[in-house]
């Protein structure tokens, strides 16, 4: 494949940039003149307030793109010592910049309900009301001052430390004798051939187990580290604080995954068809995603993927199609799965000033190229949210996973009406509802995982691998039931899982981002072309009001008890026409 890797000169051309050093002393100067209204957050006007929130925004955009610069560049090589350090001290530096201005937060919370209410619905802080809503919320979790200070500045050397080891870990990981990268043997489970998976699946199993002792003493601390600051600040439970993030209720959250674990029976109802499609008598766990093809699927080039995408995307919208070009035509993506570099995939927002930037581990793939698409529909909703500014554009994950999920859809009906065959179709079908599955029902499984090990973590002391183990089988095992036979080697694949390390308590918002996306995409087949410019406008508010109230002209409510109910019966709509498909 191509080289296809990021031009960062848009936010700093190298390590070395003057313009790095010349933004950290504007910075400093800027936090100066921010900390002389320490005290006086109580008695601002609106206008003034107004002039203290611009001033706040421009700090937060120099740090955000010295942050943002030292993480891209060490993604990709996690090998190298001077990025490293640089990453680090970008880090030191952010949390120096989170120590100098949390007095605003501070002393605008401690304001009265009254004042702080004349002042949201005054005129020259509309722009804001939400955002500063949303700071009071967190108001009986913040600590005094001196306290808050003493965890910003420890922050770099405590749970940020532990995820970059776990970054550096994995991302300089072999497998094999072939010395493959954790994106290159992963990749290995989709191929056609069982002995080909099989090989994947012990390899990936063997060289967790060579670094499974570090990687669980790094999961333990920040297990611990969670919870030592959960009791400090009077969290109800290890989830309070992602909840209050994502702007949902931890009764949506019960609700969402008490709904999704009364439907793993869709799981096994699949997998017992995906067997007999095989014909297989049993189907191990290195078999989840085996194609229904029995020849190897031919490699996706670059430029192909590409054209899929914007395609798919262009017969939906050409404004959405010429944002996504944008990302290809000056080089905000790095693609090629280098040495030393990271695993997985994400979309980085960087700063409004900049755009976003695209990482992937393309390999070909058919997985790869929905990737591709996953990724864009970030990038697009953040290109467009960004007109919003640092404080306003960032949204809860909830609805930031339903762009993704949305772009995904879109490419696989293209991919579903380019199928030249029946049993290309049902390939696809039954490719699209393990992506699905992986979605919904896998989240909410590595959820019931995360909180059952939180807990353990809590009750009984640090947990040694083995324990953990058992937890990640015993709460796999519930998703499949009897369809799916998961071997020893499976036991330790929580292990490599980065959201566990980095985003406690994310993996829930797949699932609603993507029984969102399925009620969102049914909603576009009955409006059409009249769906497309507000689900635009819904993507480029950004974070500007709760999700509920920016999904309200869309027609959706997901307060909604049925509104889980209704995704869940799209995901079964597919999987019976995977079911008829079969039978032809």
């Amino acid at each position: 494949m191509e080289e296809i890797i990021w031009d960062l000169s848009d936010l700093y051309s190298s390590p070395s940039d003057p313009r790095m050093e010349a933004d950290s002393k504007h910075l400093k100067s800027l936090l100066a003149d921010f900390s002389r209204l320490r005290g006086k957050i109580a008695s601002l006007g609106p206008e003034q307030l107004l002039a203290a929130l611009q001033m706040l925004e421009e700090i937060l955009e120099r740090a955000q793109k010295l942050l943002c610069y030292a993480s891209l560049e060490f993604s990709t090589q996690t090998h190298d010592p001077a990025l490293s350090a640089l990453f680090q001290a970008m880090k030191e530096l952010y949390s120096e910049v989170d120590r100098d201005t949390l007095f605003f937060r501070l002393e605008w919370t401690k304001l009265e309900d009254g004042p702080a209410k004349s002042l949201t619905d005054s005129a020259p802080l509309a722009k804001y009301a939400h955002y500063l809503d949303c700071l009071r919320r967190w108001r009986p979790y913040f600590l005094s001052e001196a306290e808050e200070k003493v965890l910003a500045e420890k922050s770099p050397s405590s749970s940020m430390a532990w995820e970059a080891l776990f970054d550096k870990l994995l991302g300089q990981l072999r497998f094999g004798q072939k010395k493959k990268t954790q994106s290159e043997v992963l990749s290995g489970l989709y191929s056609c051939l069982r002995s080909e998976r099989e090989t994947a699946a012990c390899e990936l199993s063997e060289g967790l187990e060579t670094i499974l002792m570090p990687l669980t003493h790094i999961f333990n601390t920040l297990l611990l580290d969670k919870w030592v600051e959960d009791r400090m600040r009077g969290y109800p439970h290890w989830l309070s604080r992602r909840n209050l993030e994502n702007e949902i209720s931890d009764r949506s959250v019960e609700a969402l995954v008490g709904a999704v674990s009364s439907r793993f029976d869709l799981v096994g109802r699949y997998y017992e068809l995906k067997k007999k499609l095989l014909g297989y008598e049993e189907l191990f766990d290195y078999d989840r995603y085996a194609p229904l093809n029995s020849s190897k699927a031919p490699l996706i080039a670059w430029k192909q993927a590409k054209e899929i995408v914007l395609d798919s995307f262009a017969r939906f919208s050409g404004e959405a199609a010429n944002i996504a070009a944008l990302f290809f035509e000056k080089s905000w993506i790095h693609a090629s799965p280098l040495p030393g570099k990271r695993g997985g995939a994400y979309s980085h927002s960087a700063v409004p000033s900049a755009h976003p930037y695209i990482f992937l581990n393309f390999t070909g793939s058919r997985r790869d190229v929905m990737t591709l698409a996953h990724e864009l529909g970030h990038g697009i909703h953040q290109y467009l949210a960004r007109g919003q500014g640092v404080l306003n554009s960032e949204t809860p994950l909830t609805t930031a996973e339903s762009a993704s999920i949305f772009a995904e859809t879109l490419v696989f009906r293209t991919l579903l009406e380019r199928a030249p065959s029946k049993e290309e179709r049902l390939g696809l079908i039954c490719s699209k509802i393990e992506d699905i599955f992986a979605s919904v029902f896998r989240q909410v499984a590595m959820y019931r995982f995360e909180e059952r090990v939180h807990e353990a973590r809590r009750a009984r002391g640090e947990l040694d691998s083995d324990f953990i183990g058992s937890v990640w089988i015993e709460t796999q095992s519930e998703m499949f039931g009897l369809s799916v036979s998961l071997l020893d080697h499976y036991k330790t694949w929580w292990s490599y899982i980065p959201h566990f390390v980095h985003s406690p308590g994310y993996v829930y918002a797949y699932a609603f981002g993507e029984l969102l996306t399925a009620v969102l995409y049914r909603r576009y087949l009955v409006q059409g072309e009249a769906f497309v410019p507000e689900y635009l406008r819904f993507l480029a508010s950004g974070g500007t009001d709760r999700p509920r109230e920016l999904l309200r002209p869309l027609g959706i409510d997901p307060d909604d008890p049925g509104f889980w109910q209704l995704g869940l019966k799209m995901t079964e709509s597919l999987l019976e026409e995977a079911e008829r498909q079969s039978a032809l």
